[in-house]
């Protein structure tokens, strides 16, 4: 039996785009001499299309692209595509055998956890579905089937196991259609379930996963088969592949898991993802010569390439002659265009003279005045040029609060915003150590901008220890609070600090919430990200 996983990064509301996709990588399926082809979950509409699910036609007009694919498909194949039964809407995958839709399955398990809210929109089927092809039994299942959570959150949250109803009903093989998103560390456990699955059916597994970004989400791809000694074949990782993998095919190399490797892919495939898909062709970044900015300009320049980055210095009366070296040697190492230089002394002792003739403009406000003055020059030239403004915050600064609203958080993304200070430093040090294996011609992050000690530079002398802890401890701090729901007294216990200290930046995160609700898209990489997954109200008190 040889099986055609469709790896492809669909749009999210491209019906007919996705529909001409689909059948282009079938049509390659069957040039390979595939018996099946096997899109990913949703593919049809795109995943997550979240509530675009509930516009008038939306769903009948996949159902209709779903019915057009069966009539030109050169081969069987499973196709991800919301359904209508009665008046509820039902995520499904449509068996196309003989120019006809043949057979329906529809997800059984719905994951309501993290980013997903899959019972808000569909309801769940009831039914498994076995479909036999060339005297083999194949089961289909649709991603939560498969994972029950136990790649997420653990465990015990589902009574139905539809691995035990294939099981029960004597399958060889298992498909499923899955659209999981990216996440650190998730892939061993995933790889253990499909495993564990491929034992209890004593059969193979074929997991087809979607490929590139939509908005917040990143998917890697990487669909696989595995049997009971495990994976037997992979696909490429964060790129599209149309591969006929045979169920009785001898295990091959699979490419070993690099985080910062893969962290680093994620975030460029989130940052050329979303441009495109949005209709962006350039990025438009303020160049401090920080490890931030360095960072983000680097990633963008992968993305995108050195020509479609811009990058605006900005500097202020305090801003120190090793920032503008370190800009410029961050343009240039990564082959961009020298920076704009666009001080913003002038405005800035402007605007401080007409408002301070109301108010005194001293301490945090006039630091924030020039923060602003800073995101208003960038997005005047965003309009101007139709480059979207590119944000440099990371995860530590965005929890507390250690950002401007208006100011340096202006931008359609913030790609390092699931990224604590320490992972910023390391995913530097990664991309110069490997500078070559990441796609740059030499090391693209100046060695001052990692050396030097990190500081804001509003005022004289400043340093960013001087308001926040040092950062090893806030980012412990933040990882206890945000990505593991401690409360400051644990997290106090399991690293030792003083609690008085953990209580004041735990509080400062909450406090927070408002300014992340208005941030740029944070691509999720870590077990927690600012944004859909982590629902805090802005008005509260934790007593």
């Amino acid at each position: 039996m040889r099986i055609a996983p469709l790896q492809l990064d669909v749009l999210v509301g491209d019906v007919q785009g996705n529909l001409a996709r689909i059948a282009e990588a079938a049509r390659t399926a069957a040039s390979q001499g595939a018996d099946l082809a096997v899109t990913t979950e949703l593919a049809v509409c795109g995943y997550p299309p979240r509530d675009l699910i509930e516009r008038e036609g939306f769903v009948e007009r996949c159902e209709q692209a779903v019915a057009a694919l069966a009539g030109q498909c050169p081969l069987p194949m499973l196709v991800g595509s919301p359904r209508r039964v009665g008046r509820r809407t039902r995520n499904a995958v449509a068996f196309l055998r003989g120019g006809r839709i043949e057979a329906w399955y529809d997800k059984r398990l719905l994951p309501t956890y993290d980013v997903f809210d899959e019972w808000r929109h569909f309801e769940p089927g009831t039914e498994p579905l076995v479909v036999e092809l060339r005297g083999t039994r194949l089961g289909v299942l649709v991603c939560e089937d498969l994972w029950r959570a136990d790649d997420a959150v653990g465990p015990g949250r589902y009574g139905c196991d539809p691995v035990a109803e294939c099981a029960a009903l004597g399958v060889r093989a298992i498909v499923v259609l899955s659209a999981s998103p990216f996440r650190l560390g998730k892939h061993q456990r995933q790889m253990g379930i499909l495993q564990s699955a491929a034992e209890r059916i004593r059969g193979s597994v074929v997991s087809v996963n979607q490929v590139g970004a939509n908005d917040d989400l990143v998917f890697d791809g990487a669909s696989a088969l595995v049997g009971a000694q495990g994976a037997i074949a992979e696909l490429p990782r964060f790129a599209e592949s149309v591969e006929t993998l045979d169920l009785d095919l001898p295990a091959r190399p699979i490419e070993p898991r690099d985080g910062e490797h893969d962290t680093f892919r994620a975030l460029v495939a989130a940052i050329e993802g979303y441009l495109r898909k949005t209709g962006h062709a350039r990025a438009l970044i303020g160049l401090s010569g920080g490890i931030d900015s360095a960072v983000v300009a680097a990633l963008c320049v992968r993305a995108l390439g050195p020509a479609k980055v811009r990058g605006v210095m900005m500097p202020s009366r305090f801003s120190s002659d090793h920032s503008l070296s370190d800009a410029r040697a961050t343009a240039a190492a990564l082959g961009m265009q020298p920076p704009d230089l666009l001080p913003i002394a002038p405005a800035h002792e402007l605007l401080a003279r007409s408002i301070g003739g109301v108010e005194p403009l001293q301490g945090l406000a006039d630091e924030n005045l020039q923060s602003r003055l800073r995101g208003l020059t960038l997005m005047a030239l965003s309009n101007a040029t139709g480059a979207m403004v590119v944000s440099t915050g990371n995860k530590s600064e965005l929890a507390v609060g250690y950002a401007t609203l208006y100011g340096d958080m202006c931008g359609g993304i913030a790609p390092i915003g699931d990224l604590t200070k320490g992972r910023v430093y390391a995913l530097a040090r990664w991309m110069n150590d490997h500078h070559a294996r990441a796609g740059f011609a030499r090391p693209p992050v100046p060695e001052g901008s990692i050396t030097k000690p990190p500081s804001a530079e509003l005022r004289p002398d400043q340093r960013d220890q001087d308001t926040l802890p040092p950062y090893d401890e806030l980012d412990a701090i933040v990882h206890g609070f945000v990505d593991l729901e401690q409360s400051p007294q644990s997290i106090a216990r399991s690293t030792g600090f003083d609690e008085a200290m953990v209580r004041r930046w735990c509080l400062a995160i909450d406090r927070a919430q408002f300014k992340r609700e208005q941030a740029g898209v944070v691509p999720k990489i870590s077990t927690r990200a600012f944004g859909p997954g982590r629902r805090l109200p802005l008005a509260m008190r934790e007593t």
